[in-house]
């Protein structure tokens, strides 16, 4: 019976163990997942700074900054990625 009652610990100790170190590995890795992404995302606005509609968005936000008016003119484009740049772009000029 003793024999067993040590297994026995052994086995929730071990598993505890692991448990823990688990937790605490992806604490750890957790803002390094948030750098990563955040590095990808400022990557992705100086991608578009070449950009035909980026630039145009730019003025435009920059304008209504300017003038103290909103986002009024709903421009669609025909490309998702035109659209993305654009609002990029317009969101840069606004100063958000």
């Amino acid at each position: 019976m003793r024999m067993n009652l040590k297994h026995c610990v052994w086995v929730v100790a071990v598993s505890v163990g692991v448990g823990l170190s688990g937790g605490v590995v992806q604490a750890v890795a957790a803002p390094f997942f948030q750098d990563q992404n955040h590095d990808q995302a400022q990557k992705q606005d100086h991608d578009y700074s070449k950009n035909k509609t980026y630039q145009q968005g730019l003025r435009e936000g920059q304008a209504d900054h300017a003038h103290n008016l909103d986002h009024s003119k709903k421009r669609h484009f025909k490309k998702d990625e035109d659209q993305k740049a654009y609002e990029a772009g317009y969101q840069k000029g606004r100063g958000n």
